[in-house]
């Protein structure tokens, strides 16, 4: 391994800063996403439902596409939509991948094919920013967010889009303002395959949680884009099809209270202006509640889910590990006035603490019941690298790194067999279809009615054909051909009976999928944690992240 050396200087300018880099030479680059597998988060049972066939672009990977030389090809593959086909590996020159830590197997797997190929192979995105030592099989390792490095690698593919004949790291070390990033390239995918949008607004987090690795990968002081340069990308996103609602993937969305407000009020112009065509979503530290401002501004501008990780009930267990932030308002309470802004709360919670104890499962449980909270995310700890929990362990001796089929590198305090016999059995408890729907009847009366209402555009043919179908398979897998079709039908009658439709494909879809995933995890079928390395499907900085974790969206936009 080698550190990559400063691109020569010639008569054109190659890597220009933000923007667009400039090539002299035209090169065929292939960008492939990595595949991830099924979890709590990404609702991948709900997919046949609704006619999606993978949660979200991968954001990063299309940022960085328009980020290179307009003079190079570029052709992209999700493999969460199909493979990559050798034909296209017999084309490019360069094979350009990106992911995290639970897609590690199947990025050594992509870039042993393309170099089989006689491919050069790059790598960039959270897994090797943190942890470049896994990838030695790379040919050329990006390691940081989008700056000097980026436009040295591509100074260096430039010049030779051969396989160096050892190793090359690109470590950046001036980042490029956000603001001035390209549009993500949504010509190179087919937007409505996907279930939700999704765009960054900033990167960083001023918290410092043991267990999150997003203040020492991005920084504690946030970084954010200008509100023009928002509203350009969805603008861009809606020319290539309105996938509904659009996900704010920003680490925490409110880390800079000032322009959170900002950009809100653009929104809400915007939103009024365009009809209201799409809702947000978002993930944000519980301190949201104490800022009625910003809550009725994401009221306004049609805000109808927020993540927040709560990881525990035990307001000692969230001092141990940081999250001080959660203490500043009780948990219900947060919670309940979240929801009097009509904003549904999807919560992360974590099991395999220090401090837990026998009757942790109950607790949850407990906090579940009192919060009425949907959609939990109930992981097993994950110790991430570059992170104080990494540190800890490391030096009390209790990072397993050869965990083998473990779900978990942190030798727990309890037996290990302990933890997940009660991590099943609160998965199983908390998403019966009997619980499940009846916390989502306390969203029906207590959550949805707070919403906006807007005046929306009216849907073409095309969105009006797709909803029947939505609501035709949801009838008939669920209401008809279902295994709990009786628990369906107590809220699925009223609901169609008033006419709220929307409400009904909502709580049907994502139901299906947690009470599917929850019968996978009693059966042994269903990864245990969400950041094992070796496939679980994708996790965040947030060892409790789910649906919004920052680690599912590449908030980095590295190579």
């Amino acid at each position: 391994m080698v550190a990559a050396p400063a691109p020569s200087p010639g008569p054109v300018p190659v890597g220009t800063g933000p923007g667009r880099a400039v090539g002299r030479n035209p090169r065929r680059v292939l960008a492939v996403s990595p595949r991830y597998a099924r979890s709590f988060g990404t609702l991948d049972h709900a997919f046949p439902l609704v006619g999606a066939a993978a949660f979200m672009p991968p954001q990063g990977l299309l940022t960085i596409a328009g980020y290179l030389p307009a003079c190079w090809q570029i052709r992209f593959v999700d493999e969460n939509l199909r493979d990559v086909t050798d034909r296209e590996l017999a084309w490019a020159e360069v094979v350009l991948l990106s992911g995290m830590h639970v897609q590690r197997e199947q990025i050594q797997r992509l870039a042993a094919r393309a170099r089989a190929s006689g491919c050069v192979t790059v790598l960039g995105g959270p897994s090797v920013s943190a942890s470049p030592e896994l990838y030695p099989s790379v040919d050329l390792l990006h390691v940081g967010e989008l700056g000097d490095a980026t436009d040295a690698l591509v100074a260096r593919l430039d010049a030779d889009p051969r396989p160096p004949p050892e190793q090359q790291v690109y470590v950046t070390g001036e980042r490029h303002p956000l603001e001035r990033f390209p549009i993500p390239r949504y010509d190179l995918i087919d937007l409505p395959k996907y279930l939700l949008g999704s765009v960054q607004f900033s990167s960083g987090c001023p918290f410092r949680c043991e267990f999150c690795d997003i203040p020492t990968l991005y920084g504690q002081r946030p970084r954010r884009k200008s509100v023009a340069a928002v509203l350009g990308e969805l603008e861009a996103m809606l020319d290539r099809g309105n996938p509904g609602t659009v996900y704010f993937v920003d680490d925490n969305f409110i880390a800079d209270p000032r322009a959170a407000v900002e950009l809100l009020t653009a929104l809400v112009r915007w939103q009024r202006a365009r009809e209201y065509p799409v809702s947000f979503a978002c993930e944000a530290t519980m301190n949201l509640a104490k800022r009625t401002d910003i809550l009725e501004l994401m009221r306004e501008a049609s805000f109808t889910t927020v993540f927040m990780g709560v990881e525990s009930p035990d307001r000692d267990a969230l001092r141990a590990m940081r999250k001080t932030q959660n203490l500043a308002t009780p948990l219900l309470e947060t919670v309940h006035r979240l929801n009097r802004y009509g904003l549904e709360v999807v919560a992360g919670m974590i099991m395999g603490l220090d401090g837990d104890d026998p009757g942790t499962g109950r607790r949850i449980l407990e906090f579940v019941e009192a919060s009425q909270i949907p959609m939990l995310t109930i992981n097993l700890l994950h110790a991430l690298p570059r992170t104080p929990l990494w540190d800890r362990l490391s030096a009390a001796g209790r990072i397993r790194h050869d965990a083998g089929d473990r779900e978990s590198n942190v030798d727990f305090l309890l037996p290990y067999d302990d933890v997940v016999r009660d991590w099943r059995s609160t998965v199983t408890r908390a998403f019966t279809p009997e619980a499940v729907y009846r916390r989502f009847g306390h969203q029906l009366r207590h959550t949805y009615p707070h919403r906006l209402r807007p005046r929306r555009q009216r849907p073409g043919r095309a969105q009006l054909l797709r909803g029947l179908g939505v609501v035709g398979r949801t009838l008939w897998h669920l209401g008809i051909r279902g295994s709990y079709r009786r628990v369906f039908w107590r809220t699925a009658w009223p609901l169609l009976r008033t006419g709220r439709v929307e409400k009904l494909v909502h709580v049907a879809t994502v139901s299906h999928h947690l009470i599917t995933f929850a019968r996978d995890v009693a059966a042994g079928r269903a990864e245990k944690c969400f950041y094992n390395p070796g496939g679980g499907p994708p996790g965040a900085g947030s060892v409790g992240a789910g649906p919004v974790g920052p680690e599912l969206r590449e908030p980095e936009y590295q190579a």
